[in-house]
């Protein structure tokens, strides 16, 4: 984005260009990841998060009936680091390998570079678009995919409407303006009300655009998606837009494309938008509720068993980071979208 003074962008537009600018975008010139970065995401905290997910695909895969051939796609992988664990999981099941296709969405280049190098694996495919995949059914995994995507803010003042924007004063003075907004031709336009009971709505396009893709594909051909990510239940939906530096909170408007622009789901809106784009089934829970069901606990006890007492204290503070209700367990929200033929409960 080429800055002019005085100029203006719509927030969504502002955080496209921070993260995912070719030449300086946050996303496309370093590795955010682990301590040296500047966030450390749930598969590089313990494998048994990622042995957590690889159970609920297998099983989800049983529920499809076992498919001969299938996608499983993963959105935005990150280092790969939940993607080594699951193929590695994936070896010890011949049959379900067999039948699995695995694909990855992925818009940076540096962090493809970086997931071929953990992951290993020749046969994963990946792609620019979901558009390129085939018709078998698809089993969309999205761990901290959506709260990467920019976002519109719309703010009601005394009764009306404004979406907010972001303006240059110059190379390092930026600040928030507020614009008058039409809600109801953009409501007509996305055919919901979404600022029913409203008085601050984030909405992303994109992640509307990329629901219809998936819900499409799982509509044709069958199949599901999870969603894992920061998010509430709340109905009444408020301001969750933050940066973050180097494991600490900074401010949106510093550092412009040096930091990671991130908010929480409102997955009550996610809900709305899915019942809106046809039948299908969604179901969700906390990350503390998905993970214990699936039986991390159990599984933490028969890694640790016959270790020393200093490995069993490692694991078991790292599957409590990842479950317990101060920590991630409650923050972290866990979806599960199908069809309504094969509604699928497992971890809900």
């Amino acid at each position: 984005m080429k800055i002019n003074n005085y100029k203006l962008f719509t927030l969504d537009k502002f955080i496209e260009d921070s993260l995912y600018n070719k030449k300086y975008g946050y996303y496309m010139k370093k590795n955010p990841f682990g301590k040296n970065g500047d966030f450390t995401t749930a598969p590089n905290i313990s494998i048994l998060f990622s042995e957590m997910i690889a159970i609920w695909i297998i099983s989800f895969w049983e529920k499809l009936n076992c498919p001969k051939k299938f996608n499983l796609i993963e959105l935005g992988a990150g280092n790969g680091e939940m993607m080594r664990i699951l193929v590695s999981t994936f070896n010890k099941f011949p049959k379900f390998q067999k039948s699995c296709k695995i694909s990855i969405l992925e818009k940076s280049d540096l962090l493809q570079k970086i997931q071929k190098r953990n992951i290993k694996d020749k046969n994963i495919k990946w792609l620019n678009s979901l558009n390129e995949l085939n018709n078998f059914p698809c089993i969309f995994i999205a761990n901290e995919f959506f709260d990467a995507l920019p976002i519109k803010q719309f703010i009601q003042k005394e009764k009306k409407w404004y979406e907010r924007y972001v303006k240059f004063i110059n190379e390092r003075k930026l600040e928030y303006i507020d614009l008058p907004f039409n809600m109801k031709k953009f409501e007509k336009k996305i055919k919901f009300n979404i600022s029913y009971k409203q008085k601050f709505i984030e909405y992303s396009p994109l992640a509307a655009r990329y629901l219809k893709n998936m819900t499409n594909k799982i509509k044709l051909n069958g199949g599901g998606i999870l969603i894992i990510d920061y998010g509430y239940f709340d109905k009444e939906m408020k301001n969750t837009l933050q940066a973050v530096t180097k494991h600490k909170y900074s401010d949106v408007l510093n550092n412009y494309g040096n930091s990671d622009i991130t908010y929480n789901l409102s997955f009550k809106l996610i809900d709305k938008i899915i019942e809106n784009l046809g039948s299908y089934f969604s179901i969700f829970t906390t990350q503390k509720n998905f993970l214990t069901k699936l039986g991390i606990i159990e599984r933490a006890e028969i890694l640790s068993k016959n270790k020393p007492f200093s490995k069993k204290i490692e694991i078991y503070s790292r599957i409590k980071r990842l479950v317990d209700e101060n920590q991630m367990g409650h923050l972290f929200k866990v979806m599960c979208i199908t069809n309504q033929k094969k509604k699928f409960k497992l971890g809900f």
